[in-house]
C-alpha cells in the first residue's frame, strides 16, 4: 500500500516530462522548419534586390544616350514612367482579380509612392545635377539607406545592430570611392546640395513604401499605379514650364552598337522602369525596406559596369575598391539581421501544441 502513491506522482512526473519534451522537440522541429523556409525567401528576395538594380543601372547609360541626340531630361524621365505604367497597368490587372476594392483602399500609398518614390526622387535628382557634379547629386541621393534604418528605429522600434551600422558606414564609404567624389573636385552649390537631399527623401520613400506589407496589393499593381501617379504629375510639370521638355529622333550612338531612338526609349520604359520597380518592390517585401535599399546600393556598381561597356567610361583601381566595400557594406548588413526567433514567435509556435498530450500519443 505505501508503495502506491509514489508509483502515481512517478506516472505524473513521467507525463510532466514527456509534454515538456514533445513541446520543446516540437519547438525546435518548427523553428527550424520556419528557418528553413525563410532560408529561400531570403535567397529570391536577393535574387529581385539584385535584378532591380541591373535594371536601374541601365537608366543613366540610356538616358544619357537620349540626351546626346536632344531629349532633356524631363521628357527622357516622363517618357520611362509613361511607358512602364502603360505595360504594367495590364499584368496589375490581371494580379487584382476583379478586386477593385484593394486599390480604392490602398489609394493613398499608390499616390505617396507615385509622387515621392518615383516623381518626387526623379524631379529632383535632375534639379540636382542642373547645378552639381552627378557623382555628389548621386552620392547624396544614395545616403537614403541611412533614413530608412532610422526611419525603422523610430517609427517601429528596431534599433540597428551595431554590425548594420558598420554596414552602412562602409557601404557609403564605398560609394565615396567607387563615384570618385574625393579626387573630383568642383564645389558644391547650396541650392543643388537642398535638391540633392529633397531626392535623397524620395529615394528612402521608394524603400519605405515598397516594403509595406500591409496594403494588399500585389507588387506590381503598386508599381503600375505608382508609374502613372508619377507620369501624371510630372505631365502636369513639364506642361506649366517646370520641367523643360524635348524631343529629338535619330540614332543613339553606343560603344559596341547603335540603336533607333524609340528601341532607347522602349528599354527606358520597360527594363529600367517596368522591370527595375515591380522587382524592387518584390525584394523589399522579401528582404524588409533596410536589407533591400542596402542591397539596391549595387545598382551603382551596375551603373558603372553599364557605362563602361556602352559608353567607354572604365573605372579605376580607387573606384573598384569602392565596389568592393559596397558589396561588404551589403554583407555587414546582412550579418546585422537578427537571426534566433523572438519570444513572441516562440510562442505563436507552441500554440498549436495540444494541451492533452501524453506520452501515449
Amino acid at each position: 500500500m505505501p508503495a502506491v502513491p509514489p508509483q502515481r506522482e512517478s506516472v505524473g512526473a513521467d507525463e510532466t516530462d514527456w509534454r515538456a519534451l514533445r513541446a520543446t522537440s516540437s519547438v525546435i522541429r518548427m523553428n527550424t522548419a520556419a528557418r528553413g523556409a525563410r532560408t529561400p525567401g531570403t535567397a529570391a528576395g536577393l535574387i529581385f534586390a539584385l535584378l532591380s538594380a541591373l535594371s536601374f543601372g541601365t537608366s543613366g547609360t540610356l538616358a544619357r544616350g537620349l540626351l546626346d541626340i536632344g531629349w532633356t531630361a524631363g521628357s527622357a524621365t516622363l517618357a520611362r514612367v509613361t511607358i512602364a505604367g502603360l505595360i504594367l497597368s495590364i499584368p496589375a490587372a490581371a494580379a487584382l482579380r476583379g478586386n477593385w476594392g484593394v486599390l480604392r483602399r490602398a489609394w493613398p500609398t499608390i499616390v505617396a509612392y507615385g509622387i515621392f518614390a518615383v516623381a518626387f526622387a526623379q524631379f529632383f535628382y535632375f534639379l540636382a545635377v542642373g547645378t552639381l557634379e552627378v557623382s555628389v547629386a548621386l552620392l547624396i541621393e544614395y545616403t537614403a539607406p541611412l533614413i530608412v534604418v532610422l526611419w525603422m528605429w523610430l517609427r517601429h522600434g528596431n534599433r540597428p545592430s551595431a554590425l548594420t551600422f558598420a554596414g552602412g558606414a562602409v557601404a557609403i564609404l564605398g560609394l565615396i570611392l567607387l563615384l570618385d567624389v574625393l579626387g573630383g573636385g568642383g564645389g558644391a552649390d547650396t541650392q543643388g546640395v537642398f535638391f540633392a537631399l529633397l531626392a535623397m527623401v524620395g529615394a528612402a520613400a521608394y524603400f519605405i513604401l515598397s516594403g509595406k506589407p500591409d496594403t494588399g496589393l500585389p507588387p506590381v499593381a503598386l508599381a503600375a499605379g505608382g508609374l502613372l501617379v508619377a507620369a501624371a504629375i510630372l505631365g502636369l510639370l513639364s506642361l506649366i514650364g517646370i520641367i523643360p521638355t524635348a524631343f529629338a529622333t535619330g540614332i543613339v550612338q553606343f560603344v559596341p552598337f547603335a540603336l533607333p531612338w524609340w528601341a532607347a526609349v522602349l528599354l527606358l520604359g520597360v527594363v529600367a522602369a517596368a522591370v527595375a520597380y515591380t522587382t524592387g518592390i518584390v525584394a523589399a517585401r522579401l528582404l524588409g525596406s533596410r536589407l533591400a535599399s542596402f542591397v539596391a546600393l549595387s545598382e551603382v556598381v551596375a551603373a558603372a559596369v553599364f557605362a563602361w561597356v556602352l559608353l567607354g567610361q572604365s573605372m579605376g583601381p580607387v573606384q573598384l575598391g569602392g565596389a568592393v566595400l559596397v558589396l561588404a557594406g551589403v554583407l555587414l548588413v546582412k550579418l546585422g539581421e537578427p537571426k534566433d526567433a523572438s519570444l513572441e514567435e516562440v510562442a505563436d509556435l507552441l500554440e498549436p501544441l495540444p494541451s492533452d498530450a501524453s506520452p501515449a500519443d
